[in-house]
């Protein structure tokens, strides 16, 4: 029952957006699935080097 998220292994048929600190496209995980909308930064080292708006 592991394809029940509909993943069979095409990366490519993922959706993905580019990480807010860098441009990097980052692809969907499965650990994202519920705040995909959310996220904006592709690791923890663009979340610290983030820009601020002060």
């Amino acid at each position: 029952m592991r394809e029940a998220s509909g993943f069979r292994g095409n990366k490519q048929a993922l959706p993905s957006k580019p990480c807010a600190a860098c441009g990097r496209p980052m692809s969907w995980r499965r650990r994202w699935a519920k705040v995909w909308e959310e996220v904006r930064y592709c690791s923890e080292a663009c979340r610290r080097a983030r820009p601020r708006h002060d």
